[in-house]
């Protein structure tokens, strides 16, 4: 079976499948190869079943929490056979959607593993073997998880982040290796749930590259809830027997943790190995595909997104860049702009981040300020029963522009958008502070904050 087309996506997932549609919709014609599910890793193994198990397990946490609101419950239990009936439904829901908006603006899609040929050829290895011709290609595979060189890495209590999610029931206890994004949200889940959660990292705190002060925070609120928590720490082995048994190294000190199972969140390497790469040219680096601001590769004709780039491996930002590279390929000249990227962390209080960190404001602007606002003095965070958290703004205190906001706090990961407005539209503190807020509302914290960094906050002392 052959075909011919303008622009073949080699990967169907929030990269790549945007890219065709919008490709579509600038009059080209797109076929999508995807090896296995449309959608790619966030929708099928990441981004959309995490949250919906997380917002299962704050259900569950909130029940338990109810006579804190006036209201009695008794007997309250989970069952996660259901709770995974939930999340596969959603995301079948959503795949299903995906593959219609394909189809629906005029996109193929075959499924099958993809192998270039040459920059106009792409192979697939599938139900039917299939020889594609186009014009153009954007590669689009994503990445999967990577598990360091660790005895024991291999042992059947040790599960990545694809695996936990096939669970069919909950563990009783969970060590965690990998105190990064990942890390934390699973840690967030089991606790929620009561499970029993150690997480050993490996740098000197959690969530690395993250604001210091927030960092704290969080490993003060993990910690309050029962999770153990060892920073500094080196794995050197791991036991799968009965449990897992997880050893490592901490200030020298030889210390271990137990789960039922060990799951390893340390990282993921991209998806580029058997795609004929090296035969083309194409210009790698560690694995990862160099490209430039257009997600040009090296190749003319060849377009790269998402986390094969290595450049911020973020759902939103791959469909950002499938929408440059998809103008790109139908002739327009549209450049990638890095310099707002939200990051956010569902855990539990929630955690948003855009732009510097205090730290690395300050060691590039001597007249770095700082706006902060705690939650807990927040009229709907009260209501909502939350206490932990604030909002934290970083400042060039001479022209008050915004150099970087992080919050912690409920509803963190949907308060964040105003601040990247702000910052895209080069807003200052000033705008934002006298920009009223609905009352009362969470976002009045960013409000708080923005004066706060002027000197002028009226609700704390």
């Amino acid at each position: 079976m052959e075909g011919n087309f303008d622009l073949a996506v080699i990967g169907g997932g929030p990269g790549g499948y945007v890219a065709a549609i919008r490709a579509s919709q600038l009059g080209l014609k797109v076929v999508v190869v995807e090896e296995r599910e449309m959608g790619g890793t966030c929708l099928n193994r990441g981004c959309i079943p995490t949250k919906v198990l997380l917002r299962s397990a704050e259900v569950f946490q909130e029940f338990g929490r109810c006579s804190e609101y006036g209201i009695s419950a008794s007997a309250v239990e989970f069952d996660y056979s259901r709770i995974n009936q939930r999340k596969a439904s959603i995301v079948k829901r959503l795949r299903t959607g995906v593959e219609s908006l394909v189809r629906g603006n005029g996109g193929t899609i075959i499924p099958g593993k993809a192998r270039l040929i040459d920059r106009h050829t792409v192979e697939v290895a599938g139900t039917r073997n299939t020889i594609i011709k186009a014009e153009k290609l954007i590669i689009a595979t994503g990445s999967r998880p990577s598990k360091p060189s660790i005895p024991g890495m291999d042992g059947s209590r040790v599960l990545d982040s694809d695996q936990v999610l096939e669970l069919k029931e909950c563990p009783s206890g969970v060590v965690i290796i990998g105190g990064g994004v990942i890390g934390i949200e699973f840690a967030t889940l089991f606790n929620l749930l009561g499970k029993k959660v150690a997480i050993i990292e490996m740098m000197e705190s959690l969530i690395p590259g993250f604001d210091g002060e927030i960092s704290g925070l969080l490993k003060a609120s993990l910690e309050s809830k029962g999770v153990r928590i060892c920073t500094g720490s080196m794995v050197t082995g791991i036991e799968s027997g009965a449990s897992a048994v997880c050893s490592f190294v901490i200030e020298g000190q030889r210390q271990s943790a137990e789960g039922e199972i060990a799951i390893v969140a340390t990282g993921r390497k991209p998806n580029t190995e058997s795609l004929g790469l090296d035969a083309l040219g194409v210009t790698l680096d560690r694995g990862y595909i160099k490209v430039n601001e257009r997600m040009q590769t090296s190749i003319e004709g060849i377009y790269a997104i998402g986390d094969v780039t290595g450049v911020f491996p973020l759902a939103h930002v791959a469909s950002a860049q499938g929408i440059v590279a998809a103008e790109n390929a139908a002739g327009m000249d549209h450049a990638m702009d890095y310099s707002v990227i939200p990051s956010c962390i569902y855990s539990n209080p929630e955690i948003a981040t855009v732009g510097l960190t205090e730290e690395k404001a300050r060691k590039t602007n001597k007249d770095v300020g700082i706006g902060r606002f705690p939650v807990s003095t927040n009229g709907k965070s009260m209501i909502l029963g939350e206490k932990e958290g604030l909002a934290k703004i970083i400042t060039d205190s001479k022209t008050g522009e915004i150099l970087g906001a992080h919050i912690m706090g409920p509803r963190a990961t949907e308060l964040i958008g105003e601040l990247c407005v702000a910052m895209r539209l080069e807003a200052t503190t000033k705008e934002l502070s006298e920009t009223i807020h609905p009352h009362p509302t969470v976002s009045e914290i960013i409000m708080e904050a923005s004066m706060a960094s002027e000197g002028r906050c009226v609700h704390v002392h």
